[in-house]
């Protein structure tokens, strides 16, 4: 029998969107957002040649500055305000998620609730500015170095031109992460994330027309493009099903007598997902591989030799980016999955509500049977995450094709959309039940 949510949610339709005012409200809050990100995407840095810029770009976007492009929505490749996109902010989140683990003073504060969150967020935002000031230096430093077959792409190299490219880029993340909080508050889902997800969709039409161009050229042939294409939906089917497996731990709670009346009895289900961290491991081993790998690149033609043998070893398909980039995966895989689901927590919680599993004692013993049964899952789940970001990286190496058909940005693209709908769905739902409980109200002051 299917429950009172299925059934509410079964009857959702199109006449039930047009009235959640609320929801429309957002979605369009959230599109002015995302249309105002990809405008800044093309406003260009100042002192900039951008012919020579494209041209040295060029040469280097088969290399992992190409994946990292693809994350700024090419703002990147065009060295716009907006080219650090929102990783510095990630990379702050990770080391304040990493510091909550170690500080006590900052595990004390994540546990006073919405006002430590608060204290949590405003370091994240202190972090935030100063790794991209950091990144930023490094980046004007590369550019008043990199130089093409007409001349510096740097017009006037400089004090002022690194102290107005600093300011500039670090004021861009910082706009995008105001931009990021703003859909969370008041648009839906998470709007870091949707940041992301913009840059790769609004660069997919160009990725496949380059595509076909190679194809057209003779570069590549129809029955790779063709099998590109079978191997782009048939990730996206699995991205979809691996997304949605759960495993669903038993859970009982006993019977009780209140007067007369027998109540409980009844049993549920923990649902915990395959994937727990989401896409959270590959975003965050991409955004800490960012800073090196970018001064490295933009460095190399004037730096030292060993530079230059580090940037080759971190191109696309090379071993140390192949293994750094898993190590990334793995680990902010557990380490999320550790953030926000707690074993513990959890085994006190239905201790607390009378709530057991069968076979397993209450307490200690169900944290303990909780652990091991996450601690399986995550490891299938890293396993997952590995393979969908680096089985068409290893074949991508091998041709030139756009990174937007990569595993990565699948996974980006088809998580985040599942998590909107999600968010969709459940503004909906909510509408349904405002809805519902008028109507209750209605009938009953008029009986």
């Amino acid at each position: 029998m299917p429950s009172a949510a299925e059934q509410l949610a079964a009857n959702i339709n199109f006449g039930a969107f047009s009235k959640a005012t609320e929801l429309k409200r957002r979605l369009w809050f959230t599109l002015g957002v995302l249309i105002i990100y990809r405008l800044g995407t093309y406003i260009p840095l100042p002192g900039i040649d951008a012919a020579i810029l494209a041209d040295i770009f060029r040469q280097q976007q088969s290399g992992i500055l190409g994946m990292f492009d693809m994350f700024a929505g090419g703002a990147l490749g065009r060295m716009t305000i907006f080219a650090l996109n929102v990783m510095p902010y990630i990379s702050a989140s990770i080391i304040m998620q990493l510091m909550t683990t170690v500080s006590p003073q900052l595990e004390q504060l994540k546990k006073e609730g919405e006002q430590g969150r608060k204290k949590i967020n405003q370091y994240t935002r202190y972090g935030t500015v100063f790794l991209a000031t950091i990144q930023a230096y490094g980046i004007a430093v590369g550019l008043e170095s990199m130089t093409g077959s007409s001349g510096s792409a740097v017009i006037d190299p400089g004090p002022f031109f690194r102290i107005t490219t600093v300011v500039t880029l670090t004021g861009g993340t910082v706009f995008l992460m105001w931009l990021g909080e703003q859909v969370t508050a008041r648009g839906v889902g998470n709007g870091i994330s949707l940041i992301i997800f913009a840059g790769i969709v609004a660069e997919l039409p160009r990725a496949l027309v380059s595509t076909l161009e190679l194809g057209r050229t003779g570069a590549l042939s129809t029955l790779f493009i063709l099998f590109l294409m079978v191997m782009a939906v048939a990730t996206i089917a699995f991205i979809v099903f691996m997304e949605r497996a759960q495993r669903r731990i038993v859970i009982q709670y006993p019977k009780r007598q209140v007067g007369n009346k027998m109540f409980g009895g009844d049993n549920s289900h923990l649902p915990l997902k395959l994937n727990t961290a989401g896409v959270i491991p590959p975003i965050f081993a991409s955004s800490l591989l960012l800073l090196p790998i970018t001064l490295a690149s933009f460095s190399a033609s004037g730096g030292p030799e060993w530079l230059t043998t580090v940037t080759s070893l971190l191109g696309r398909g090379q071993p140390l980016y192949l293994g750094l980039y898993i190590g990334g995966i793995v680990f902010f895989a557990f380490f999320y999955t550790a953030v926000v689901f707690n074993p513990t927590d959890t085994a006190d919680n239905l201790k607390k509500y009378g709530g057991f599993i069968p076979g397993i004692r209450p307490g200690k013993n169900t944290a303990e049977y909780l652990d091991y049964v996450l601690t399986r899952l995550t490891c299938v789940g890293a396993a997952y995450l590995a393979l969908v970001c680096l089985l068409p990286e290893l074949l991508i190496s091998q041709y030139a094709v756009p990174f937007y058909f990569g595993g990565t940005s699948l996974l980006i693209v088809v998580t985040v959309t599942m998590d909107t709908v999600a968010q969709i769905h459940s503004h909906l739902l909510a509408h349904q039940y405002e809805g519902l409980i008028k109507k209750s109200r209605l009938r009953g002051r008029n009986r």
